[in-house]
């Protein structure tokens, strides 16, 4: 035992920050604790956390001290791979060296499942919808994001933070901003704040309207967010049919999630 921690040391240089797989290793034990309680599996009913990008295990170490979760990690670092081998063999085929992006969650997860991670910035908002694409089996995320992008996810109708990732976010879960992370506490230091937040899966199963149609109507009014909705819904709707609807007189930011799924019933009943 009294060789591991100089082992662990001389090792952890191996792993470098890579900049191509927006790397920033966190190094502050405090914040890396405060995440890793953030997460309420007797909330969502799982028993099973998936750690994304673990580097050199800084989140890791608390996860596996947690006797109410079954942890496992997934890095495309391949060095971050080997470290993790090392460092945690007790793991085996419950570390894995693959793309999260890529990742079949129905081979791994039987049934439902948290994702937790300091997840790598530049691709945070593809990670989030990866989570959308199966809300019915990600009931929670805790998760360290860049303060803009976990800013967006929050956002409220008539913020000019709020947009497409917001409303969908919004539709299948609870949101919640847990706290902001100065740039000093990470190797190598983002040139960003960060934040931690929380999504907690609610209750809604379907939305009550054509959800295919629905994401299309949010995606279209807000790829083009300084028209009115009667303008960048153009496509989709039937002027002649929708000539007094109200809503779309207004721009995207304005409406709600309900709203939404108001003006997508509106619209299918047209065609």
């Amino acid at each position: 035992m009294h060789n591991l921690r100089p082992l662990l040391q001389s090792e952890m240089s191996l792993v470098r920050a890579k900049k191509h797989l927006g790397q920033h290793f966190l190094t502050d034990k405090n914040i890396a604790a405060k995440i890793v309680s953030s997460l309420t599996p007797t909330v969502g009913s799982y028993n099973q956390v998936l750690e994304v990008g673990p580097g050199m295990g800084i989140l890791s170490d608390f996860l596996l001290q947690r006797t109410d979760l079954q942890t496992y990690l997934i890095d495309i670092d391949t060095e971050s791979y080997e470290f993790l081998q090392k460092k945690y063999p007790q793991l085996g085929e419950r570390l894995i060296n693959d793309d999260f992006l890529e990742m079949d969650f129905g081979k791994i997860f039987l049934g439902k499942f948290g994702i937790i991670g300091n997840f790598p910035y530049n691709i945070s908002s593809q990670i989030l919808f990866k989570v959308l694409d199966n809300r019915d089996q990600v009931v929670e995320v805790v998760g360290m994001f860049q303060k803009e992008v976990a800013e967006r996810c929050i956002a409220k109708p008539g913020s000019k933070e709020y947009g497409i990732l917001s409303v969908f976010l919004q539709a299948y879960y609870q949101v919640e901003y847990l706290f902001t992370v100065k740039a000093g506490v990470f190797n190598p230091p983002p040139k960003v704040l960060s934040a931690v937040i929380r999504l907690t899966r609610n209750e809604t199963e379907k939305l009550g309207c054509d959800e295919k149609l629905f994401w299309q109507v949010v995606k279209a009014g807000f790829n083009q967010r300084r028209k009115t909705l009667r303008n960048a819904l153009s496509s989709l709707i039937n002027k002649g049919k929708l000539a007094d609807e109200s809503m779309l007189d207004l721009r995207a930011e304005r409406l709600s999630v309900q709203d939404f799924v108001n003006l997508t019933n509106k619209i299918t009943q047209t065609k």
